[in-house]
């Protein structure tokens, strides 16, 4: 009789641990405050040609409660040159950050990052473009 009333007790405490946990999980996910969230995180070009210029825009949505200001954006190098969006981003509306890719003097794959801080929740997104940069050498193979 005590081996069942401890199996029942034990039972009992991971099903009212499982429902907490279940619970703290949901409340994370909708934390008060700014929560940025990116349609798409990596955008590939493909092949392109050395010297080429190739752009692509971004686009995230406020998920959270409050208005997101995205502070600054940082890429990984001089040859990416990056716009976004500068006023408030009021919950639920959607803002963009625009990169631009100068292939000139780089050669094969190229993966950039774009590092984005805000005041959201998750305060440091990363989106990145990628191409493969071909030269008139390498399209003659």
């Amino acid at each position: 009789m005590k081996k069942i009333n401890f199996i029942l007790m034990a039972s009992l405490f991971l099903v009212c641990l499982a429902q907490l946990t279940a619970f703290a999980q949901e409340n994370a996910s909708t934390a008060n405050g700014p929560r940025i969230v990116f349609t798409e995180k990596s955008h590939d070009f493909g092949d392109i040609q050395q010297g080429d210029q190739v752009n692509y825009t971004f686009k995230f949505t406020n998920t959270g409660t409050e208005p997101l200001v995205l502070s600054r954006v940082e890429t990984t190098c001089g040859c990416t040159a990056t716009n976004w969006t500068k006023d408030p981003v009021a919950p639920g509306k959607t803002g963009e950050v625009s990169a631009t890719f100068n292939s000139t003097g780089k050669k094969g794959v190229q993966r950039k990052v774009i590092t984005i801080y805000s005041n959201a929740t998750n305060p440091k997104e990363t989106v990145a473009i990628v191409s493969n940069v071909l030269t008139k050498s390498s399209e003659e193979r």
